[in-house]
């Protein structure tokens, strides 16, 4: 398991920063008070990046661990969601966060000869 983190460890940071990109950019349009250009351009910016961080992500390990890496995605939302905005982690989605954490902490280490 340590041997695939290791292996895969660069686009794995890769795919948190592009996660974390795709996060902030939702975050930017769902605060925005009805349409504003500003916003709208900061969040397609971060959407891009994140994006263009992910392609080069790719460059430096499995596809089959950094692809499913994207769910880091719904653990940000939630989390900014939480401090941000004041939305509510009810026990069902405290639960499936820990539950998609396992999966990707699984896969991560699942890139191995064994």
């Amino acid at each position: 398991m340590l041997d695939s983190i290791k292996k895969n460890a660069k686009g794995i940071a890769l795919m948190v920063v592009s996660a974390t990109c795709l996060c902030f950019g939702q975050l930017i349009w769902k605060m925005m008070p009805g349409v504003q250009i500003l916003p709208l351009i900061a969040g397609f910016a971060l959407y891009g990046v994140g994006a263009l961080v992910m392609i080069v992500a790719f460059k430096f390990g499995s596809l089959s661990v950094l692809q499913p890496m994207n769910s880091i995605s719904y653990i940000l939302s939630a989390i900014l969601a939480y401090f941000v905005l004041g939305e509510v982690i009810s026990l069902k989605k405290g639960i499936a966060i820990i539950v998609i954490m396992t999966g990707v902490i699984l896969l991560a280490g699942g890139d191995s000869d064994d």
